[in-house]
């Protein structure tokens, strides 16, 4: 059954133009609502509006334009049941065969910490999702899209053949159905947080308080969209895919741009993750060096050349086949640096022409462009999949004062110390538990990852560090149960140790500290990581 009859109504109006004009070349009648019958007509398309075709205007804002039964029936009717077919013919319905929407952008709209309950309700969509799922229900006779990037594919179809195949309807249907699961998916996700913060706020009289992931719902629902297949996942054995939350802001890794290089794999992309939030730690120009998920060189310098040069410095043997993040546009210089060993992928916030010029000569450097840095952690929850279960968490985003640290020993950090020390515990909280890291001068100089135990993980950083340890700090992501990690910095000369504190064997730790002349800071914070 040849396509005759499409009704358009869509927000984003992406190639839409371009599509009713393919569409009307081809013979096929448009009726379309409001906006989009509006750009349509000024392109000069031949179009109907739906007010002249339901016999009824649009009222209350726009909010009732398509709920008739002139559209619905149009669209609902099966076309091979003789009884339907008659009642369309009775009350004067044409057949609508195809159906082409989007919806308001309620996630874009959330997406906004301020937003306000009304502006968020007013982008909950009624007559699209109808429509779509009307036309989903209805798929051996109506068509229906929902993605504008299925327009060209569609536009062929109909070219070649006059008509859409049933497995083209069908594979339409389900990206239709997946779409309204995911736009309910997201209001209620919101309203169940978000909405139901500022209800409550404003039944006690109070104003709505600042947007945060506090609450969680009694029954979660999520919404991702599959970006790409990935080759395998952690192992050969394993199959995996990428999808994204499709959050519309933030310095995230799912919004990051691939200038070059080949596919990202699964591991490139959970290391490449971490390597970006750590990076956005550091107002000033910083580098950060990866492997295996856990930092392997980070420092920070005056430009970001230098940055990179102590990151790479920090540790010249794990940083190859690594990944590297910048927190500030890669000029030349160093790009050149970054070209002399080999990175699986180089992120940005953005690469300079002459810095494209350089690496773009390695064919399967992945470089990956992610706009300007914002430090904030990413939207919504922290996640992690157990077995039969879900794990959720707020983002590890505290913002600690080092100001406010509580020095505990008779020497106390000098003001150079206190900055190396905060230094040291923005990265050891990117590290894997136990973790341990070593630092001077704003760069690493040995990091203890992922022991079993904490005096492990002390001494290998200390090990790691050499003889660059006198004079160095030292951070640590949990208390010392023990004074042994203290008394192993004693032996290599750190001069200052930060860490949460905590322990009952606090006051231990504390007079082995004294004893040796290393001056400790306690935050109270803890940063497991696992």
């Amino acid at each position: 059954m040849a396509v005759k009859r499409a009704l358009i109504s869509v927000y984003d109006k992406q190639g839409i133009v371009e599509f009713a004009q393919g569409l009307a070349a081809l013979g096929v009648e448009i009726i379309s609502t409001g906006g989009t019958y509006r750009t349509l007509e000024a392109a000069g398309v031949p179009v109907r509006e739906v007010a002249e075709v339901a016999g009824f205007p649009e009222i209350l804002d726009g909010r009732v334009k398509t709920l008739q039964p002139q559209i619905h029936a149009g669209i609902l009717a099966i076309r091979s049941n003789p009884a339907h077919m008659a009642q369309l013919a009775e009350h004067g319905v044409a057949p609508i065969d195809l159906v082409v929407v989007n919806l308001y952008p309620f996630q874009e709209t959330v997406a906004n910490p301020g937003v306000s309950l009304e502006d968020a309700i007013e982008k909950i969509d009624i007559g699209g999702p109808t429509m779509v799922r009307a036309a989903a229900k209805n798929y051996q006779d109506v068509g229906v899209i929902v993605n504008p990037g299925r327009y060209a594919s569609v536009l062929a179809e109909l070219r070649e053949t006059g008509d859409l195949s049933l497995q083209t309807r069908f594979s339409l249907m389900l990206e239709a159905f997946q779409h309204t699961a995911a736009y309910d998916n997201a209001i209620a996700g919101w309203l169940a947080t978000r909405g139901k913060e500022i209800v409550a706020a404003r039944v006690a009289g109070e104003e709505p308080p600042a947007a945060r992931a506090s609450e969680f719902p009694a029954a979660l629902t999520l919404s991702f969209t599959k970006v790409q297949e990935l080759r395998y996942g952690e192992n050969p054995h394993q199959v995996a895919a990428f999808y994204s939350d499709g959050s519309a802001s933030g310095t995230v890794i799912a919004r990051a741009k691939q200038l070059h290089g080949k596919g990202l794999s699964f591991n490139n992309i959970n290391d490449a993750h971490a390597a970006l939030e750590l990076v956005k730690e550091f107002e000033e120009p910083a580098a950060v060096a990866i492997k295996h998920a856990n930092p392997c060189g980070v420092a920070v310098a005056p430009t970001i050349a230098e940055a990179y040069r102590k990151a790479y410095e920090a540790d010249t043997v794990s940083i190859f086949g690594g990944i590297v993040a910048l927190n500030r546009p890669c000029d030349r210089e160093t790009a050149e640096a970054l070209s002399k060993i080999f990175l699986e992928i180089v992120i940005a916030p953005e690469f300079e022409p002459d810095a494209l010029k350089v690496l773009t000569k390695k064919k399967n450097l992945r470089l990956l462009e992610v706009g300007p840095i914002d430090r904030n952690p990413p939207a919504g929850f922290d996640m992690k999949r157990v077995g039969g279960g879900l794990l959720l968490q707020g983002w590890d985003a505290i913002a600690e004062d080092p100001a406010a640290w509580k020095p505990v020993t008779k020497a106390e950090p000098t003001p150079e110390q206190l900055r190396d020390l905060a230094f040291a515990m923005k990265v050891c909280k990117h590290v894997k538990s136990n973790a341990i890291v070593v630092a001077k001068n704003g760069q690493t100089l040995g990091v203890g990852a992922g022991q079993m135990n904490r005096i492990d993980a002390a001494r290998f950083a200390i090990k790691q560090a050499g003889d660059e340890a006198r004079g160095a700090v030292l951070a640590s992501d949990a208390f010392f149960p023990f004074p042994d990690v203290v008394e192993a910095a004693g032996e290599a000369g750190i001069a200052a140790i930060v860490q949460p504190g905590g322990s009952v064997r606090d006051d231990e730790s504390i007079a082995k500290a004294d004893e040796l002349g290393i001056a400790m800071v306690f935050t109270g914070v803890r940063h497991f990581r696992h």
